[in-house]
Formats: structure tokens, C-alpha cells, sequence
């Protein structure tokens, strides 16, 4: 009688969709399936609670990305992957800890840190990078629970989806967001907001948009608050041409754009709250006073005809006071493992983490925005961690490294460690204990809210263990 192969230990870090996509996917592979190789999976994740991107960078006021999270969920609630959040690789494991118990090991840290924008002024008190303005909205650990929010004229800069999201969230009215389930903290940060008008530019024109049609329409779903656009910005070059005649989203964007223009030429009445979108302007310097932002300044662009930009040297300043920076996000080097920082960027090919002459170290790969850079929406990274676990599917003659798996090994080893972690059933309870919160809150009309989301590291942990 052929004896039963033991199952391959992998470990995954991080639990957002990357990480419990690859974890899933593996899961789901046909050598798994047919039970050819056994499969044992960890996923850890530096933070209370799972999930990553979706519970602490995607807006509170988008359900439907929110409902990912559905999706996750089942996967998890399967029972045949663990989980441990509180964990930070780095800091509670090393690398030698992992390779002790895993013969594999999966990074799917995503890019968290905001991109770099070298202009005269960034540095300016007023000025924010966006990642940690989403963190602050989407109640991170992390964060600090308060936000100076004292400008009345606000610019973000950027033309993606999470330009949009701030935007957005910083014109609304806080009453209205309390239909979901922004931090109670967040809710009295926003409720005091003096702010009048949110500029959003962009460097290239409308046919040039990076943010989606749902993104662009959902702007109009803001209660008490105008949209405004130039027709000035309205310029198209042949390029331009050719993609609203040819791109099926571009074109849905441009027939949005110009139905708002008309709506605009016609509007009567006027909000308390304005949303500007400017385009082919490229933000130069921040300006200030006493160390203190006072204004944007940009340089009008126009299009080269080949999808292109071209600085014209005219110049224009707008009075600010406060400037968002969403320019993409940006990944973080990761102790032992190598780090591309022009990318930022595991250093990896197709997922395979190599060392700095490009050789594969066994045993180690990536995934997700830490193996690609921060571009593609969501779905997106279902084939991103296809591509990855085929891979080490394929390495896995050279993969049996651990001692003989136990179930309960990496549990006890962290107790020894006096690390407080928390598992899939502590989800459960703070998952319940969230909407508890909810369900005895009222929302703007009058309505229990759905969930109430908690903020502080160690109250999670507690309401995660019981305690």
C-alpha cells in the first residue's frame, strides 16, 4: 500500500484578496483536488482582522466592492485554510520562522505607501498623501484617530479611481455616510469639515480618464453637492478621437462628462458643496505661507496627438488650503526578501521571488500589487495569483523542506513567542460584535446601520479572543 505524501505546508502573508485568492486558487488546483498533493495553508496577516485592501482602502460608501468581502469570506469560512491576524512578518516572524514550519511561503503585502510627487512644496503642513487620508476614513489600526480637516478649498491630485474616492468622501455631507460603516471617530471628523470645493486634476484630457464609469457616476450621487467642469478642458487630439470611438468605457465616461456640461449650462440652483474636475493641467508647486499651504499651482497641458501630454508654459494658481496627493500607491520593502525600489516591488519573475543576480530562491514568491505594482482593479488579481501558484505547483519536488506538518505546531510556537494573534472564529466575533454596533446606531434617516467598524488595535484583538 502506497503511502499517503504528506501535505505541503504553505504559508501566505497577508489576507487581502491577493492572499486569500492565491490560497483559494491553490486550494482549488487539480493536483489538490485529486489529492496528488496535500495541501496545508496558513495565511497571516499584520492586522486584527482579514480581508486587507477591501476592509482598509476601498471607500465606505462602495457596497458593491465592499461586497468582495462576501466572496472572502466563503473561502475562509471553509475551514481548510487558517488564520492568523495580529502577525507581522518581520516583526513577530522572521523569514528562518517561517521556513521552519512552511516549505513555502507566498508575500501578498499589496503597496500601501503613497507614490512620490518631487514639487517645490510637498512637504507644506496641509499637504496629505491619499493612502493615509483611507486609512484614516476606513478606521485603520494604525492611524491616528483624528484628521485636520479645516480647509475650505481642497485639491487632489490624481485621475484614478482613489482620487475619485477622496474626492468624493470630502465633498459628501457626513450625515450621509453614516449608511455605512465609517468609525464613529471618522463620522465626528467629517461632520466639522468647513470644506466648500474639492478640485480634482488631472494631467491628460477627459479621453484620457483612469477611473472607471461606476467611479465617474457615483460623484453625482452626492447629496447637496455640484459638479463642476471647463469647457476649456474639453480638447481632443486625433488620439483622442480614436479611443472615445473606440473604447466602449471611454465612451460610456464621455457621454457622462457631457450630459453633466449641459445639466451645468442649465443649472438654477446651486449646492452648498461644489466638485470640480479639471483636466490637461499638471500640478508644479504647492504654495505657502508660514509653513503652511496656501495654494496649487499648475501648468496648462495640451495633447501631443499621440495620447500624449506637452507643457504649454501657461501657468495658473488657485487658492488651497489643503492638497490631497492620489497619484498610485507604492510598495514596501520586505526584511530578507528582495526589493525592487524603482518599482517597489518584490523582485520576482512571474511570481517567482529571485535574488539580485535573478536566480529563483526556493521556495518564496509574490504576489498581488507586491509582485506586479499597484495597477489593475480588484479581479484582476484572481490571474495574477494563477500564474504564481502554477509556479510553485511546479516546484514542489523541491519544496519538502519542513518537519512533518502538525496541526496545532505554528499555534503553539506563537503562544511560546507571547504573541497575541487572532484566528477565523475571532473574526466571527468581532464580525458580530461590528454589527451589534450597528444595529444600535441610527443612521441619517432614522435606520439601524449595518456594522460600525472598530477601530483600536487592542480592542479588536480583545473582542477577537473573547476576553
Amino acid at each position: 500500500m502506497t503511502e499517503a505524501p504528506r501535505p505541503l505546508r504553505v504559508a501566505v502573508i497577508g489576507s487581502g484578496p491577493a492572499g486569500i485568492y492565491a490560497a483559494d486558487l491553490l486550494t482549488k488546483s487539480e493536483e489538490v483536488r485529486t489529492g496528488a498533493v496535500p495541501v496545508a495553508i496558513d495565511i497571516f496577516d499584520r492586522y486584527p482582522a482579514p480581508f486587507g485592501l477591501i476592509r482598509y482602502g476601498v471607500a465606505p460608501d462602495h457596497p458593491r466592492i465592499k461586497g468582495i468581502i462576501t466572496a472572502l469570506h466563503k473561502v475562509l469560512d471553509r475551514g481548510d485554510i487558517r488564520f492568523f491576524g495580529n502577525v507581522e512578518y518581520g516583526k513577530d516572524l522572521s523569514l528562518a520562522d517561517l521556513r521552519e514550519h512552511y516549505d513555502a511561503v507566498i508575500f501578498a503585502t499589496g503597496a500601501i505607501e503613497d507614490a512620490k510627487l518631487p514639487i517645490p512644496g510637498i512637504d507644506l503642513d496641509g499637504s496629505y498623501g491619499a493612502s493615509d487620508f483611507v486609512s484614516w476614513y476606513d478606521g485603520h489600526p494604525d492611524y491616528p484617530r483624528t484628521w485636520p480637516l479645516k480647509a475650505e478649498q481642497i485639491a487632489v491630485l490624481g485621475n484614478g479611481n482613489v482620487a475619485l474616492d477622496v474626492a468624493r468622501v470630502l465633498s459628501k455631507h457626513a450625515e450621509d455616510l453614516l449608511v455605512t460603516e465609517i468609525p464613529e471617530n471618522v463620522y465626528e471628523g467629517l461632520k466639522v469639515s468647513p470644506v466648500t470645493d474639492v478640485h480634482v486634476f488631472g494631467r491628460r484630457g477627459p479621453a484620457q480618464m483612469k477611473f472607471t464609469p461606476l467611479e465617474l457616476r457615483e460623484l453625482a450621487h452626492s447629496r447637496d453637492v455640484d459638479i463642476v467642469l471647463y469647457e476649456e478642458d474639453f480638447v481632443f487630439d486625433a488620439a483622442s478621437e480614436e479611443a472615445m470611438a473606440n473604447d466602449n468605457q471611454v465612451k460610456v465616461m464621455m457621454k457622462t462628462l457631457n450630459k453633466w456640461l449641459e445639466e451645468q449650462k442649465e443649472r438654477t440652483e446651486h449646492a452648498s458643496r461644489r466638485l470640480h474636475l479639471h483636466f490637461m493641467q499638471s500640478p508644479v508647486e504647492i504654495l505657502g505661507e508660514d509653513g503652511a499651504v496656501t495654494g496649487l499651482r499648475v501648468e496648462r497641458n495640451e495633447l501631443d496627438g499621440k495620447g500624449g501630454i506637452k507643457g504649454t508654459g501657461e501657468y495658473i494658481d488657485y487658492p488651497m488650503q489643503a492638497i490631497y496627493r492620489a497619484i498610485g500607491y507604492f510598495g514596501s520593502e520586505l526584511p530578507e526578501i528582495g526589493f525592487d525600489p524603482k518599482k517597489g516591488v518584490i523582485t520576482n519573475v512571474e511570481g517567482r521571488v529571485v535574488d539580485e543576480d535573478g536566480n529563483a530562491v526556493p521556495g518564496l514568491y509574490a504576489t498581488g500589487w507586491i509582485k506586479r505594482g499597484p495597477v489593475g482593479l480588484i479581479g484582476s488579481t484572481k490571474s495574477d495569483a494563477l500564474e504564481t501558484i502554477t509556479h510553485l505547483l511546479s516546484d514542489r519536488e523541491n519544496l519538502y523542506t519542513a518537519p512533518e506538518p502538525d496541526a496545532q505546531s505554528f499555534s503553539a510556537y506563537l503562544d511560546s513567542k507571547g504573541i497575541r494573534y487572532t484566528t477565523w472564529e475571532g473574526w466571527h466575533r468581532l464580525d458580530e460584535h461590528e454589527k451589534s454596533l450597528g444595529a444600535a446606531a441610527l443612521d441619517a434617516a432614522g435606520e439601524p446601520r449595518a456594522r460600525v467598524k472598530v477601530v483600536d488595535r487592542d480592542e479588536m484583538v480583545r473582542i477577537s479572543c473573547g476576553e
